[in-house]
């Protein structure tokens, strides 16, 4: 419980990525609303005296912002976290989890000044980030560790600093939350993402407090950062990837079953399938992450092994995206152009759905049955629907120029295509595995017509003629008349009777 509330607890919950703004004043403009009301916030820095306006030599580069102001926040923000401070006895333990109100307003000053660039180099110059990396170790104060963690997230926004704080040797001196910490803020930096996968090499308990977070954390933010972290990771190392898909496994013969209870041994597919299930209904856009990640673990045969080698774990991996693709996207009373907004979680879903489907026949352990005709309802209805999402209105009310237009389009056509790639592959497997017992229950329950099977046709032909005839051998032995009425519609194909 330890990790996971200090990681919950420490995440930044205002403007990481809000752009920085030259002053307090300005920042204070921003979050005025429409109406003239001020939006809650934390206080802006203090006003700078005629004294300090004066001593320009005071400023912090071109600020009016005080050095020596910032440098006695950053002196008691040390204090806090001395040796003989942290150390307490139970009595005052409780005194640690509150922030004097005074020291409270006083850091928050420097979270809003830490927008600025000028101030936020300086704060990096006088090592500034060790210090708020100290007191994430050490100190027990949720709202202390939330403003440090907010102050290094508007730091890790410029470039420089953002490669200084990844690149810090002494990174590896501090608990592997902090360093999780650290990556949340830092890792959307292209020119720190390897220096972030060499660092999770060297230190592999970040593995079990990332599967940690995954599969005990209820907060839905932090659950999304995590998951585009992994995402990230597994798409730049494939390596690394595999790496985590073995961990776990297989636990040691020879550890003994004391060991096991006060360490337990964290398997990836679990842990992602945990958060998955936290945020399906609340994040759409963390659940597409979440599937891309096992998307991800597909692309190789012992990414696959690792869903289905486990019943349990292949039941479960199973038993979701199955529940996703058949009872919660894309349905009967859904618009068609809901798949603009689903287009990519469901490619993931059915290209997973689709290696586990085709490994099944070779995986004692993976019982999948009955499956058919409902996935066979749901890619048809997909495929009627990515033909109304493709077509092209005649006259936009769009005020978006001809070539944003453009732009926009061919990015949904390009998701649209391999949505529409997938569900056909997938469809022609499924075709191709049919029984007359099967396609027998289909016809009378409806998944099976002819307007469905002719929609099917006409998406899977001439690319899978193979599978389609394979699929009318069949239908003929049952209805005959439906098979001949299809064969009539569709020259092409060759069923030798």
């Amino acid at each position: 419980g330890a990790v996971a509330g200090v990681v919950q607890d420490t995440l930044p919950r205002g403007g990481l990525s809000t752009p920085p703004v030259a002053s307090g004043a300005a920042s204070a403009r921003l979050l005025r609303t429409s109406g003239g009301q001020i939006m809650d916030r934390n206080p802006s820095p203090p006003p700078p005296s005629r004294e300090e306006d004066e001593a320009s030599g005071d400023c912090i580069g071109s600020t009016v912002y005080s050095k020596h102001w910032l440098f006695g926040v950053l002196s008691g923000l040390i204090q806090l976290v001395t040796p003989e401070n942290t150390k307490s006895s139970s009595d005052d333990e409780e005194q640690q989890m509150e922030l004097d109100e005074d020291m409270e307003n006083e850091i928050c000053r420097v979270w809003d000044m830490s927008m600025d660039e000028d101030v936020a180099l300086f704060l990096q110059e006088f090592n500034a980030p060790d210090i708020f990396m100290g007191v994430l170790a050490k100190s027990r104060c949720p709202r202390l560790r939330e403003i440090c963690v907010g102050i290094l997230g508007n730091m890790a926004c410029f470039q420089e600093i953002c490669v200084s704080i990844s690149s810090d040797k002494n990174l590896g001196c501090y608990c592997s939350v902090c360093m999780i910490q650290t990556l949340l803020l830092c890792w959307k930096q292209a020119e720190v993402a390897s220096v972030w996968v060499e660092r999770i090499r060297e230190h592999p308990a970040i593995y079990d407090s990332i599967c940690f977070i995954m599969s005990s954390s209820t907060n839905v933010d932090l659950l999304v950062k995590v998951g585009e972290v992994v995402d990230k990771l597994f798409d730049l190392d494939e390596k690394l990837m595999l790496e985590w898909a073995g961990n776990g496994a297989l636990q040691p013969v020879d550890q003994p079953q004391e060991d096991s209870e006060e360490r337990p041994v964290f398997k990836i597919v679990p842990s992602i399938l945990e958060a998955a299930k936290q945020i399906r209904s609340e994040h759409l856009e963390g659940l597409d992450v979440y599937m891309h990640i096992l998307q991800l673990l597909t692309t190789e045969d012992d990414g696959i092994q690792a869903i289905v080698q486990c019943p349990n774990t292949g039941k479960d991996t199973w038993n979701l995206l199955f529940d996703l693709a058949c009872n919660e996207f894309c349905q009967s009373d859904d618009p068609p152009i809901i798949l603009q907004e689903q287009k990519t979680v469901l490619a993931s879903v059915f290209s997973v759905l689709f290696s586990m489907y085709a490994s099944e026949a070779e995986e004692a352990n993976l019982k999948i049955e009955n499956v058919e005709l409902p996935l066979i309802d749901s890619l048809v209805r997909v495929l009627q629907n990515l033909e109304q999402c493709q077509k092209k209105p005649e006259n936009s009310a769009n005020s978006k120029t001809e070539e944003t237009k453009k732009s926009d389009l061919t990015q949904d056509d390009f998701h649209l295509k391999i949505l529409k790639d997938i569900s056909c592959e997938f469809l022609s497997f499924i075709f191709q595995e049919l029984t007359k017992e099967t396609v027998t229950q289909g016809l009378k329950e409806g998944q099976l017509n002819k307007q469905k099977c002719s929609y099917a046709f006409q998406n899977l032909l001439p690319f899978y003629s193979p599978m389609v005839e394979d699929f009318l051998k069949i239908l003929r032995e049952v209805d005959k008349t439906l098979a001949d009425d299809l064969e009539e519609s569709f020259p092409s194909l060759k069923v030798q009777t």
